[in-house]
């Protein structure tokens, strides 16, 4: 990377990001845009399951990882992970990709059906396809976000959808790190910017909103280099009116990595 200055969004794994960043001889500035914040409902969760060995569901869908532990981690405080883990026996188990499959392979749960790269919503809807939905339940591990696109989608098919939400994402607690950024952005001190996630990107913009910087901003990411992580990103930073001058295949940070430290050595 020629020592060129790379900025890190990303919050739980920013620490491994820079790292990579630094060992390819680029120069780090992680600016955390991020926070997971916990929202589960144990009551609701409790009152679910109960419901649940009435009136089953067709499908179960697990988003990510995160919620997924989280649920389970919910059910053995409430001491009803037995009775969870005999629910999802009698469903169709669908998961978006490799962070919800390993969370619930280690809790032993069958997968039936799985998202094929790059793991986004359209992905998840092809996979069920051929699952009758008409006149069915299906619950939907929800992320920090609701995701509408999903949904609808299963709603327009038939489906009463149950949302379990487990967490929220915020802005962090302490948003000087993105100021900062701002202003190193301002001073054309970045050559390139990542972004892991579409929340990084609303967040951001959110917080330039807020100190009516947005315009600014905008300009001045767009002369870096801005590097996403997936489509779904993709779309968040276009809607933002941003270029995004790659995107990596597949949609992981090992070859985000690597496609970054092509494009800056040229």
């Amino acid at each position: 990377m020629h020592e060129k200055t790379v900025a890190i969004l990303e919050s739980r794994l920013g620490k491994q990001l820079a790292e990579l960043v630094a060992k390819r001889g680029g120069r780090p500035f992680h600016a955390p845009a991020l926070a997971e914040v916990p929202d589960v409902d144990h009551s609701y969760i409790a009152k679910l399951v109960g419901e649940l060995g009435v009136r089953p569901v067709k499908a179960a869908i697990f988003q990510t990882g995160v919620g997924t532990h989280a649920l389970f981690k919910a059910a053995d405080a409430l001491g009803l992970t037995e009775k969870l883990l005999a629910l999802l026996v009698k469903t169709t188990v669908v998961v978006r990709g490799p962070k919800p499959t390993a969370a619930l392979r280690s809790r032993k749960v069958r997968i039936d059906l799985s998202a094929q790269d790059p793991f986004t919503t359209a992905e998840v809807l092809e996979a069920l396809q051929a699952v009758k939905l008409q006149g069915e339940r299906v619950i939907v591990q929800r992320y920090g976000a609701p995701n509408p696109e999903l949904d609808q989608a299963l709603a327009a098919r038939g489906a009463e959808v149950i949302e379990i939400p487990l967490y929220r994402w915020s802005l962090p607690a302490d948003t000087r790190p993105l100021v900062n950024l701002m202003d190193a952005l301002a001073r054309n001190e970045i050559h390139a910017t990542t972004f892991t996630s579409a929340s990084q990107v609303h967040n951001l913009f959110t917080l330039a909103q807020q100190l009516d910087r947005a315009a600014q901003l905008r300009d001045d990411l767009n002369r870096t280099l801005i590097a996403s992580i997936g489509p779904v990103c993709s779309a968040a930073l276009k809607q933002h009116g941003l270029a995004v001058g790659l995107e990596p295949h597949p949609p992981k940070l090992g070859p985000l990595i690597t496609a970054l430290d092509e494009a800056l050595s040229r």
